[in-house]
């Protein structure tokens, strides 16, 4: 199994799905792959969205999560829907330990120093550091980062076409999360996909 490292290196920005329709799903994640988005996280919003994990999966190159999971009942969900790694907006021990002890693939989600060394009680380096902009932005993640020089983040929660490269500039930021590649035709989604994946230079 690939560790979550790995794949928060696999691609620039991480897009961030809301799946109301599970017909739509192989579309826009055949169009994103192409575009050099690979890693693909569906969030458990929608009840459209365990249906559309599992068609995604179908799409060659594609490494399929869940995100926003919140409790140990929805982290079985996805799991049984063949969720290949798992995001959490924020840091629970309960879901926490439970998710750890599967040995899958784990971003949760962080937004203080109390909320990163309740991480790394439970073995944890990688986080979502979310909602990134509302939670004090570039600077409030370089002043977090200093301490726990260890820890690697994937930033998510407001962050544009136009403000990713100055996320991906900072030194501890593997990639970030973004919504912005989403939207349009499927042509249009595969071209924002390449520009996306192109700011990891």
């Amino acid at each position: 199994m690939t560790d979550i490292l790995t794949i928060m290196r696999t691609s620039a920005v991480i897009p961030v799905l809301v799946i109301d329709d599970a017909a739509t799903a192989r579309p826009l994640a055949e169009a994103l792959v192409a575009g050099g988005l690979r890693v693909l996280e569906v969030t458990m919003r929608t009840p459209a969205a365990l249906d559309a994990m599992a068609e995604m999966k179908k799409v060659p190159g594609a490494i399929v999560g869940a995100g926003t999971v919140v409790s140990t009942e929805q982290f079985e969900q996805v799991m049984a829907a063949g969720a290949e790694f798992i995001v959490s907006p924020g840091l629970s021990q309960g879901l926490g330990e439970v998710i750890v002890r599967s040995g899958v693939p784990f971003l949760p989600g962080v937004a203080t120093a109390g909320d990163i060394m309740r991480g790394l009680d439970m073995g944890l380096t990688n986080f979502k550091f979310f909602p990134a902009e509302t939670s004090g932005g570039i600077k409030a993640l370089k002043a977090l980062a200093a301490p726990f020089y260890q820890c690697r983040f994937c930033p998510t929660g407001g962050i544009t076409e136009a403000s990713a490269p100055d996320w991906l500039a900072v030194e501890p930021v593997e990639c970030v999360g973004g919504s912005w590649v989403t939207g349009g035709t499927m042509a249009e989604v595969e071209a924002k996909a390449r520009a996306a994946a192109a700011l990891r230079g």
